[in-house]
């Protein structure tokens, strides 16, 4: 098993260097260090000097990949992918283009992601796998095909409908809870009830087709007509026989959400007001600040790596027939 684990560990180096390489290479495709200067200066004071001085201050005065100016090394550690990219392995993140200590922000935007992401993963979980489970008990029978019409209408409805029809109706005419905003301390909760609401709600079309496909193809296995040939009752049959063995695709899908956790929810933050990650990285975007978006990518790509490393050791919690060598 540790064999495995620091195998992949290794392994993912040389993703991760892909992904840097990836993300810079498409971000200076789309945008030049010209761009950036006139983004962040704002156009009242830009000037060819204004630029010029933005870009040496902030380390985008040389050569992308390679300095043909410099000799030796410095040819490849002399310019702005070295510089800005390379760092990050050593979880060096570095300053945003406006001054703001990355670092800083990152730790202190990722509770209030994690305040809105963990609850709807575990109710959400929760939610689909249950409806799953009853529409199964039904499986070819009316019930069984109205709840596949209104998973499939769930799914084609868009997310923005959830959340403004979420505002609108608990918020604003309930008066429930506000309509956005959040407050560190105190009844954070009134904050969170809709965002969450809003997740679980949004993900019970497809999270819950998902896992009654998944216990279907359970249910029509050799062992299920076993169980039912001496007398289990369909409970029985359900939480003892069909959900333990669907546990490894069940898995797979869960571990691999884990990088969502931390990284939030675009939309949700965005409309909701709430300072967490996702709203950090789009507004890097829209403000093309390279410095967040490359840090935000890079964390991202390590907890994606993180979580399917994860997902392969919980599969010899599940099965122990899965062996990791």
């Amino acid at each position: 098993m540790f064999a495995y684990i620091v195998r992949r560990l290794l392994y993912a180096i040389p993703i991760l260097i892909g992904v840097n390489l990836l993300t810079f290479t498409l971000f200076f495709v789309v945008n030049t260090p010209d761009d950036m200067a006139v983004s962040q200066l704002g156009e009242k004071y830009v000037t060819p000097e204004a630029i010029e001085n933005w870009k040496k201050k902030n380390g985008y005065d040389k050569p992308l990949f390679v300095n043909a100016d410099a000799s030796g090394t410095s040819q490849l550690t002399d310019t702005i992918f070295f510089n800005k990219s390379v760092r990050l392995f050593a979880f060096d993140f570095g300053r945003s283009e406006s001054g703001r200590d990355i670092t800083t922000d990152v730790s202190t935007r990722m509770w209030p992601s994690l305040a809105v992401a963990l609850p709807t993963f575990i109710v959400g979980i929760g939610v689909n796998i249950t409806i799953a489970l009853m529409v199964v008990m039904f499986h070819a029978t009316r019930l069984d095909r109205g709840a596949v019409f209104l998973f499939v209408a769930l799914m084609s409805i868009s997310y923005l409908f959830y959340i403004i029809g979420g505002q609108y109706l608990v918020a604003k005419s309930w008066r429930l809870v506000p309509v956005s905003g959040f407050v560190p301390e105190g009844q954070v909760w009134r904050f969170l009830v809709l965002p969450v609401m809003v997740g679980v709600i949004a993900g019970i079309g497809a999270g819950a087709r998902w896992y009654r496909t998944l216990f279907l193809e359970e249910a029509n296995q050799d062992y299920v007509r076993t169980a039912r040939a001496k007398g289990c009752s369909e409970l029985t049959i359900l939480f003892k026989h069909i959900l333990p063995n669907a546990m490894i695709p069940i898995l797979t899908g869960v571990v691999v959400l884990i990088p969502t956790l931390f990284m939030g929810s675009l939309l949700i933050e965005s409309f909701f007001g709430i300072p967490g990650l996702g709203s950090y990285m789009l507004d890097a975007i829209n403000s093309q600040d390279f410095a967040i978006v490359r840090s935000m990518v890079f964390i991202g790509s390590i907890l994606y790596i993180l979580g399917l490393i994860l997902t392969d050791i919980s599969y010899t919690l599940a099965d122990p027939r899965v062996r990791l060598s």
